[in-house]
């Protein structure tokens, strides 16, 4: 029998360990879906897409007005591209690999800001390239720019950056931006921007694209999608536009890869991007769950937790409890009926948990309390 990739055995699983859906008994802290249907509007649009027949081969890259819909989109975070250079894809996780393999190549060193979201690592390891996690501040999760410099080669090619943040809830400040920018120009490299979360912030500011700054337009693939800000997870929807020699690029692997995403779903996309009554309410549901874990969280013994900042995760520092990440994520699961991400699942998130917020009020009282109930216990 032929041998399979050797690269394959090097590509972790990310979180799947721990994402096995539990018993109806367990609060899950672990899925990073939003606990809303997609708007009505959103399906109901899809539903008059198939009516009208739209089930047939459509231009590869998405519509044309769907690809203007994004570019008007993305004109608020000061990201001004042409609608050509706009390629819709099934999911946010093949945008990201669809700029990687247009920009990297086997011996390339991509820079990671850590820990940072598993797939990340996956992805760089299958085109060849090769990883490099750099630590990011304890204290809030944000980049660590002494690090950075440390971590940087001549074969360094791109930087990969995600702010708002998956796991950290992290969100980087202008000046943080501007700074990647600096230091991208400066080595000469690509940045990947993964802005999945860019409508979920909850501090003054909001989400900055390198795209603002000097120098940061012409190196910046920029990668996001509906899944989170529309809660259309399952639909498998996502976007990826940058320069058009890269998208040039980007597009002929998407046409060996996808041919496109299904036609009836283009015209859904498009409804998602009018809203905002039915966005707003999701957003201010999140925004007071942020509130209510970050207290409860903060009142666990033993249990340390950065103020989260955008998304839906608070990463928790549970070294105080005298626990590795692992024996914390086991034994609330078997003795307290909790699931949380054991964060040493992620290169350099050794004694940290991730905990999603993308659960009912609810829940997350009755999970801090199992959690403060099982801990005293331990003392």
């Amino acid at each position: 029998m032929p041998e399979l990739n050797p690269r394959l055995a090097e590509v972790g699983s990310g979180f799947a360990a721990f994402l096995a859906p539990p018993g109806p008994e367990v609060v899950r802290f672990t899925v990073g879906q939003p606990d809303f249907n997609t708007p009505a509007p959103i399906v109901s649009e899809a539903k008059a897409a198939l009516d009208r027949g739209e089930t047939a081969y459509t231009r590869p890259q998405g519509s044309e007005s769907l690809c203007a819909a994004v570019q008007g989109h993305l004109t608020q975070f000061d990201i001004h591209i042409k609608p050509d250079d706009v390629v819709i894809t099934p999911g946010c996780k093949q945008a990201l690999f669809y700029g990687m393999m247009a920009t990297m190549a086997p011996g390339d060193e991509v820079l990671l800001l850590s820990p940072a979201w598993p797939s990340y690592d996956g992805m760089v390891r299958l085109t060849g390239a090769t990883p490099i996690h750099v630590p990011v501040r304890r204290d809030n999760y944000h980049p660590d720019f002494d690090a950075l410099e440390k971590h940087v080669s001549p074969k360094t090619k791109a930087i990969i950056i995600n702010s708002p943040n998956n796991p950290t809830g992290a969100v980087y400040t202008r000046d943080e931006t501007k700074a990647i920018v600096d230091f991208a120009v400066k080595h000469d490299l690509w940045i990947l921007d993964d802005m999945i979360y860019s409508t979920l912030v909850w501090v003054d500011g909001g989400y900055t694209s390198p795209c603002a700054f000097e120098g940061g337009a012409e190196r910046t693939i920029t990668i996001g999608g509906w899944s989170k800000g529309w809660a259309m997870t399952g639909w498998r929807l996502g976007w990826v536009t940058g320069p058009t020699e890269v998208m040039d690029a980007v597009k002929k692997v998407n046409v060996s890869a996808a041919t496109h995403v299904p036609t009836f779903l283009m015209p859904a996309a498009e409804k998602a991007l009018e809203l905002r009554e039915e966005i707003e309410v999701m957003e201010a549901s999140f925004a007071e769950r942020r509130v209510a874990i970050h207290r409860a969280f903060s009142s666990l013994p033993g249990v340390l937790v950065p103020e989260p900042e955008g998304a839906f995760y608070i990463l928790c520092d549970i070294t105080g409890t005298g626990m590795t990440d692992i024996e914390f994520a086991t034994e609330a699961l078997e003795k307290a009926r909790v699931q949380v991400i054991p964060g040493s699942l992620m290169k350099g998130g050794e004694g940290l948990i991730r905990v999603s917020y993308a659960t009912s009020l609810e829940n997350i009282h009755e999970g801090v309390k199992r959690l403060q109930t099982w801990l005293e216990s331990r003392s």
